[in-house]
């Protein structure tokens, strides 16, 4: 990789450019028969306390001493090249069209990283994940494998762990894919555990997200910045902006109003902003009424090779206008900038409006997932 300006190595990145794609190079000792420099390629998820946090396309976070950094520069987003009628031309279309492929344990894993629980404990390969109650996702056992005891042994322990938190026990079964739960699924309900919220995760490539055309929802010119959609209520037909941001703001929150779900009264709300806001590199999207106020929001966490979507919303008054549509593009984008290259997202299965939404952007179902729940007196052994 080059890094040389002028004849010399420069360190070019900030700050400022954390959530951008780089290239680093540090000294690491060059001892006998070791390298002096090595190289790392990713997103800057953080740079706090002379520590830099880089997270690869496979998902693998590298910690940075600032100290040792020799060389560094932003990578630009890296996009097909152009055909003969430009960067939509023939050649381009069918690489920037090309759906990504994936293992279920992959897409699990991403999707763990990408909605981090507020604290996690582990039974062999499986975590125990608990958040407040906020979320499903974030308050259920993820079992990526075996939990090193025997299954009833296992279900007592995860019993016990979550009583501790006053929170049902709950199990997250994948399944219809190679490699996935369908035997534990099984096992659960011969001891009762009862299913519910079946899910589909969908995927998608990324780049087309990104070239919507935003009232249609079909793949059009418009660019992320300019689009004939409108502001909801917007005299004129002043185009709606997407706003991005680190950080969910009250207005963000209060259209999500999900920040009590599933959890005692009140208990839940604190533990919301650190699921939220977890993950490798976060953003949210806003736009805003032009009277004031949210129309729609999403939320957007990229790590390594995947973009994962979540919390798209539009206010009741602004529906139809083709703001989810614009959401999307805008965080897709923003995904591109970073090396991203497919998507992925939940949705849950009898959800037919959103399943038809994103059947249109181009999602197609990977595999399912459900919960099972141990039911009082329905035998966690």
């Amino acid at each position: 990789m080059e890094f040389l300006a002028g004849g010399h190595a420069e360190v070019r990145i900030t700050h400022a450019d954390v959530g951008k794609r780089v290239s680093v190079r540090r000294l690491t000792g060059g001892g006998a028969g070791e390298p002096a420099f090595t190289d790392a390629v990713g997103v800057l998820t953080s740079w706090d306390e002379g520590v830099l946090s880089i997270t690869r396309r496979n998902g693998e976070c590298v910690r940075i001493e600032e100290s040792s950094l020799v060389a560094a520069k932003v990578v630009p987003a890296r996009r097909p090249a152009a055909g003969p009628q430009g960067s939509s031309g023939p050649s381009a279309a069918p690489a920037r069209r090309r759906g990504p492929s994936a293992t279920a344990l992959e897409l699990q894993r991403i999707a763990a990283r990408g909605w981090p629980a507020a604290e996690t404990a582990q039974l062999g390969e499986w975590t125990l994940r608990a958040s407040g109650g906020f979320t499903h996702r974030a308050n259920s056992v993820l079992p990526l494998g075996g939990p090193g005891v025997p299954l009833d042994t296992a279900l007592e322990r995860i019993g016990r762990w979550y009583d501790e938190r006053g929170l049902p026990a709950v199990i997250t079964v994948a399944t219809g894919r190679a490699g996935t739960d369908e035997e534990l699924a099984a096992a659960l309900a011969e001891r009762g555990w009862a299913a519910e919220r079946h899910t589909r995760v969908r995927i998608a490539a990324l780049a087309p997200l990104a070239d919507l055309d935003f009232d249609t929802g079909s793949a059009g010119s418009a660019g992320a910045t300019g689009s004939a959609d409108t502001s909801p209520g917007s005299p004129g037909g002043a185009p709606a902006r997407v706003v991005l941001s680190r950080e969910p703001d009250a207005d963000w929150l209060a259209l999500y109003n999900r920040t009590g779900e599933g959890g005692p009264a009140g208990e839940a709300a604190p533990y919301a902003l650190k699921v939220l806001t977890g993950g490798p590199s976060v953003w949210f999207a806003t736009v805003h009424h032009a009277e004031g106020g949210t129309a729609a929001i999403g939320r957007l966490v990229v790590d390594g090779r995947w973009a994962g979507f979540a919390a798209l919303e539009v206010a009741p008054a602004a529906r139809r206008r083709g703001l989810a549509t614009r959401v999307m593009a805008a965080l897709a984008e923003q995904a591109l900038t970073e090396g991203a290259s497919a998507a992925y997202l939940q949705v849950e299965a009898d959800n037919t409006g959103a399943l038809a939404f994103y059947d249109r952007l181009g999602f197609t179902d990977h595999h399912g997932y459900h919960y099972r729940r141990a039911l009082p007196g329905g035998g966690r052994h």
